[in-house]
């Protein structure tokens, strides 16, 4: 393992915040975007992960807004952003706030992408100019789901930010990644105990991601089917990318991501209203996780 990575490791802790709605946006709601970092990182998370296409002029103010903790892009499209800018912003948050910053990328979705084609080859030209830039490997992070993208995370990343898994595509993971890189699945949770009320909310946000085949052929592969990949999503799915239940459940389904070889699982909170911070969701989360 090299020093970036073991710091890296050490800096993320065990658990994480994914959130889109941290990201900059609304100008109006900066100053509460910026307590509300505070507060994570007071409640003893380890970083903040910003859903959603980000880059680093999203993670400036919530890393100048706290003290310690790692934000990081999740992800920051190869698409939309080129690699030498990629890599003098991320050089000029590492020069004022050192270690902070981690640079999360990923080859985003077909039907997102006028023009998509071979995302393995033009994730490896990325990396390839990232290096050109000066921009060492232990400081960038892959959305990987697939075998080549985990090992091309393992050879020329820090490691792998999973999206929409589950324990069983982490155990995978950790197989092909070696113990050394950086393993941080993205987790969704709903703190809700009602079967049925649990359920709606979560298959309401799932719906939008089964329009995806990058996540669709991801879980065939796991052993999942078209059954349940269609249809707003099965049951059986639902109870797998989510968590919900009572608290030692939530608990439980957590440390399974760990138990199948996560270093760090990064945890996305869903509600009905995914518009508004869910800062007491947050709370409640922290305390069930302490």
């Amino acid at each position: 393992m090299n020093d970036a990575t073991a710091s890296l490791k050490e800096s993320v802790g065990r658990y994480g915040v994914w959130s889109v709605q941290l990201r900059s946006g609304d100008p109006s709601g900066g100053a509460e975007r910026a307590e509300a970092a505070a507060e994570l990182e007071q409640l003893g998370y380890g970083a903040l992960w910003l859903g959603g296409n980000t880059a680093a002029r999203d993670a400036a103010p919530l890393i100048e807004a706290t003290s310690r903790i790692v934000v990081g892009t999740s992800i920051q499209s190869i698409w939309e952003h080129e690699a030498s800018s990629a890599a003098a912003s991320f050089a000029e948050l590492e020069v004022s706030h050192p270690g902070r910053f981690v640079l999360g990328l990923g080859v985003s979705h077909g039907p997102r992408v006028e023009g998509y084609s071979r995302p393995y080859s033009t994730m490896v030209g990325y990396l390839d100019d990232l290096d050109k830039a000066g921009m060492r490997a232990g400081h960038r992070l892959l959305a990987a789901l697939g075998p080549r993208m985990l090992e091309l995370s393992r050879d020329r990343a820090a490691g792998a930010i999973p999206y929409l898994v589950t324990p069983e595509h982490t155990a995978q993971a950790r197989e092909r990644l070696g113990e050394s890189p950086l393993l941080a699945p993205e987790f969704k949770v709903v703190l809700d105990s009602d079967p049925a009320r649990a359920r709606a909310t979560a298959r309401a946000y799932l719906a939008m991601y089964l329009q995806l085949p990058n996540y669709t052929k991801n879980f065939l592969n796991l052993g999942f089917t078209e059954a349940d990949v269609t249809g707003g999503g099965s049951d059986r799915l639902i109870d797998a990318v989510f968590a919900w239940g009572d608290e030692s459940t939530i608990r439980a389904r957590i440390d399974a991501f760990h138990a199948a070889g996560a270093d760090h699982v990064a945890l996305q909170l869903v509600e009905d209203d995914m518009t508004r911070l869910p800062r007491e969701g947050w709370r409640r989360l922290a305390s069930l996780l302490a």
